[in-house]
């Protein structure tokens, strides 16, 4: 008689096997997308082409959703020689840590970025800088490159036919889109121009992560560079995303569930919450925040020792997030990353909240995965937690979470003890709402 495979695992059995067909398909992709940039760079060097693409392809490998992958494209610049003039968050429209890039009065080896077609040179007298490189204009320009480069590479026969053409190259507000067909798969690309600088991040400085993640793989992330990608026509921002990919891949050297818990919730998050990806709603940048705070929340082994436990501590974490309306993001926590106008808080918290409450329903992806065993729900004071009110935020508060999560870690005993548990604390944390107000 064949064993049962418990339907967490099954799932996740589910997504690792179109592992090995995916990779080939996002290399063949990548590679066409490659073979552009190097002869964008022949054609100008200022921009570089970058080959170390394994924090990608790991981040890839997590993900089932179809979102776009972004292709970072160096600038050849002495960074450290620019000037970061900062702008207040009127000027830059809400966007968060954005700035002006400008070239100093007198410097040494910029002269190529004081052509017209990059550079806009200040109107008003500055001591600082003499004019800005403008991110609308370096786009234009990499645009026109990538064009040229696909007529080149089709002609010569450098890449397979049918997998691109000009039609698919298209400009957007702060990247260009590229379609790549590879097998029976399109892969979207998001290609950014970048501007890498060694920035300080207080957060990777600090102690308070240490406990959740391997001490020596921090002091090594915390030393590289950060990126300043286009944030409006005219402004640059911060962008910590290779930062927080290296955090992941620090996570995975740990043991326990931690990286399966976000494939999964990715896959979830794409086929039931956004409906197939159609509808709006969290993306996999959402997801691996929520996973970093939970790693960070959550550090002892035992936490991730359990799929089904591993899954749902990332889970309460959202659904705190989505209750107050606020995700931090992990190395600047003064930033909100849930302040897209295009997300329906509510909505997706009653999403997330069925989903703990019940995750069978999502987690078939096909009938006969089932099987004859009654499918796994819950324990009636994990759902109780589960089921915090998100009109009353109040019960979220940090005071408050703190409480609970300190309960939620005694997630694998038995589960009498653990609802008296949740029920303590539940009568402790109204009594205490009921005090504040």
């Amino acid at each position: 008689m064949a064993v049962q495979v418990p339907l967490w695992h099954h799932y996740l059995q589910a997504l690792r096997s179109r592992a090995a067909s995916r990779a080939q398909e996002h290399q063949r992709a990548e590679d066409v997308v490659l073979t552009l940039l190097e002869r964008a760079h022949a054609l100008d060097p200022r921009f570089l082409v970058d080959y170390s693409r394994d924090l990608e392809a790991f981040q890839f490998a997590l993900r089932s959703s179809e979102g776009p992958l972004d292709v970072e494209v160096p600038l050849w610049v002495d960074a450290e020689a620019l000037v970061i003039e900062e702008v207040g968050a009127a000027e830059a429209g809400g966007g968060l840590g954005c700035c002006r890039l400008g070239l100093p009065q007198e410097a040494a080896g910029l002269e190529r970025w004081k052509a017209g077609d990059v550079f806009e040179a200040s109107l008003e007298g500055s001591a600082r800088s003499c004019g800005h490189i403008v991110p609308s204009k370096v786009l234009r320009v990499l645009k026109d490159l990538l064009v040229a480069a696909v007529v080149y590479c089709k002609h010569h026969r450098l890449i397979a036919p049918g997998s691109l053409s000009v039609d698919s190259l298209r400009e957007e507000q702060l990247g260009l889109s590229l379609r790549v067909s590879s097998g029976w798969r399109t892969l979207h690309f998001n290609v950014v121009p970048v501007v890498r600088r060694r920035l300080r991040v207080p957060a990777l400085e600090g102690a308070r992560l240490v406990p959740g993640f391997p001490e020596g793989a921090l002091r090594g992330i915390a030393r590289q560079e950060a990126a300043l990608v286009p944030a409006s026509a005219e402004l640059w921002r911060v962008s910590t995303d290779y930062l927080l990919t290296r955090l992941l891949g620090a996570l995975g050297s740990l043991p326990g569930h931690r990286l399966d818990s976000l494939s999964i919730l990715d896959r979830v998050n794409h086929e039931s919450w956004r409906d197939g990806g159609r509808s709006p709603g969290l993306t996999f940048s959402h997801l691996k925040t929520v996973l970093l705070w939970a790693a960070a929340l959550f550090p002892a082994p035992e936490d991730w020792a359990e799929l089904q436990g591993a899954v749902y501590r990332p889970l309460v974490v959202l659904l705190c997030c989505l209750a107050t309306k606020n995700l931090p993001h992990f190395l600047h926590p003064e930033w909100n990353l849930l302040q897209d106008p295009g997300l329906d808080l509510g909505a997706l918290y009653q999403r997330v909240e069925r989903f703990a409450s019940q995750p069978e329903a999502a987690l078939r992806i096909h009938a006969t995965h089932l099987g004859r065993s009654p499918p796994p729900r819950v324990g009636s004071g994990l759902r109780a937690l589960l089921q915090l009110p998100a009109g009353e935020p109040a019960y979220w508060a940090t005071a408050y979470f703190d409480v609970l999560l300190d309960k939620f870690q005694a997630f694998n005993i038995r589960d009498e003890q653990r609802v008296s548990a949740m029920q303590s604390v539940f009568l402790k944390t109204k009594a205490l709402g009921a005090e504040d107000r």
